[in-house]
């Protein structure tokens, strides 16, 4: 095979490669004689069909298949002997007046990673902000699932309902005076003003008291999700059972037992270390933003423009993926496009700050060892059926981009907690609101970088700049509700009246408690709206 370099600019590099027909003659004849052995063919015997009777048989499939070989095989060589360090995969075309018999010209393009001096990991000097967890934090989250529950004291029974008590009723709905499918429930909580149900409902609920019995007159919307039901006028007979004073959330030791837990104690244990991991992971993105603001300033070389453009795509799509669900979308892709090239540039950096990463990581030893790399597959093993989890071990096993998509997040949090040791670190105690103000105030500066190297995958991050950052960024920065220790309300308690309400709409703890609520029984989800 000859070699001939065509372009070498900046970090673009471009080669013919000559592969001589005797290369690929010479491969066709090996695979005759490898398979020569296996075909039949009438009046021989197995194995014994001469190998020019194989090659006329097989031999356009097997020119085909040696071509490609070769070429790849050639294309390796190149960046063996070269030593080069490819961005993107190559761009790899065949001549196209080639003919079997004839030598084969092949042009390949490519873009090579930067020559990176030995980044330098001293003099890093960084602020770990340490929020504590006060008693008046543990005790709002206590009162925030005792709210979701529904765990509220008892009014008098003589107490007439008003705006915010929550009623709890047995009713039945019907439609000309017969009862529609669906429309039965017991001991469902209403809270008057929520506006969880149909128009009017809540209203006709004010004033009543415990053990009345009342028909409440309502008109189903046009938009209705069960069409039998749509714009129709119906009743409810309903049976007040109690009337629960919403504004008090009963903290108890029976209200923790009701949880599976031991006690009260317990349950605010618990809550004080989930809001630690939350504080914690808090403080973690605010030092990786200023780890990541240090290593940009003291770094600037040339990057691959293919990759800046898979990473700019990256960040478009998804900003027209979220443009899409704005109030208004035209409005929201019209100043996309007045900071296209604000993105680009942040394409750019993240690039940047990717291949630097990578760089330390393997100027360190920084790795991903066998054992986590086992944890992570099975991990992500888990989102399939028990029939495909196999496949898709054995896919990642195989296929060398996916397993470096699966190990770049891990390795990339590796690196940074490698760097986050050899800083100069000093503490300084906030509170948690004044740590999420400081978060805020980097959001502008912000870039998750993806690294690139002997791990990446492109396995790209979300776009964080300007106005869209602050919802990108919620993803890395946001805690994790503490209704998930909670269990939510049986869905069946809120089926048969409940209005249209779009799941956007519920946010943090409010969202843990409104989505298992809409998994309906079957027998139910006539008179529940979608």
């Amino acid at each position: 095979m000859q070699t001939v370099e065509t372009l070498n600019e900046g970090l673009k590099r471009a080669y013919t490669l000559t592969i001589t027909s005797n290369d690929i003659d010479a491969r066709v004849e090996k695979e005759v004689l490898a398979i020569a052995p296996q075909v039949k063919m009438p009046g021989f015997r197995p194995g014994k069909v001469p190998a020019n009777l194989v090659k006329k048989m097989h031999g356009e499939s097997l020119q085909r298949d040696a071509l490609n070989s070769s070429i790849q095989d050639g294309v390796q060589k190149l960046i063996a002997d070269q030593k080069l360090r490819p961005a993107m995969q190559p761009s790899v075309e065949l001549d196209e007046g080639f003919e079997f018999g004839k030598d084969a010209q092949v042009k390949v393009a490519l873009e090579v990673l930067p020559e990176i001096a030995a980044p330098s990991v001293d003099g890093i000097k960084l602020e770990r902000l340490i929020a504590e967890v006060g008693d008046a934090q543990v005790e709002e989250a206590a009162a925030r699932i005792a709210s979701q529950q529904g765990a509220f004291d008892a009014l008098p029974d003589d107490h007439a309902a008003a705006d915010g008590d929550t009623v709890v009723i047995d009713f039945v709905g019907k439609v000309d005076g017969v009862a529609f499918d669906g429309g039965t429930g017991e001991d469902m909580k209403v809270k008057i003003g929520s506006g969880q149900l149909i128009p009017g409902f809540e209203d006709q609920l004010v004033g009543v008291r415990k053990g009345d019995e009342k028909q409440l007159n309502v008109n189903f919307p046009d938009d209705y999700g069960a069409e039998n039901l749509a714009g129709k006028p119906a009743t409810f007979d309903i049976t007040v059972k109690s009337i629960l004073d919403s504004s008090k959330p009963r903290l108890d030791e029976d209200f923790a037992k009701s949880l599976g837990l031991e006690s009260l104690d317990q349950l605010k244990e618990l809550l004080k270390g989930q809001i630690e991991q939350e504080h914690n992971g808090l403080t973690r993105t605010y030092m990786k933003r200023k780890l990541l603001d240090q290593l940009a300033a003291a770094h600037d070389f040339d990057v691959p423009p293919s990759m800046v453009e898979a990473e700019f795509e990256q960040i478009w799509a998804q900003l027209q993926h979220e443009a899409g669900h704005e109030e208004d979308p035209a409005a929201a892709l019209a100043e996309m496009e007045a900071e296209k090239e604000d993105y680009r540039a942040i394409a750019v950096r993240r690039v940047r700050l990717g291949l630097l990463l990578s760089e330390i990581g393997q100027a360190n030893g920084v790795v991903v060892n066998e054992q986590e790399m086992n944890r992570l597959i099975m991990q992500a093993a888990q989102q399939y059926g028990p029939q495909d989890r196999e496949r898709f071990v054995q896919y990642v096993r195989q296929d060398p981009m996916a397993a470096a998509q699966l190990r770049a997040p891990l390795y990339e949090d590796k690196v940074v907690d490698f760097l986050f040791e050899k800083a100069e670190v000093t503490e300084r105690t906030v509170s948690r609101t004044e740590l999420e103000a400081a978060i805020e105030a980097e959001e502008e500066g912000d870039i998750k970088p993806h690294v690139h190297g002997p791990d990446c995958g492109h396995d790209h991050h979300e776009p964080a700049p300007k106005k869209a950052k602050k919802a990108a960024a919620a993803e890395e920065a946001a805690p994790e509700a503490p209704a998930e220790d909670a269990p939510a309300e049986k869905p069946a308690k809120k089926v048969a009246v409940k209005k249209a309400a779009p799941a956007e709409a519920a946010t943090g703890d409010a969202a843990a408690e409104e989505k298992p609520k809409k998994k309906a029984p079957a027998k139910k989800a006539a008179a529940k709206a979608e």
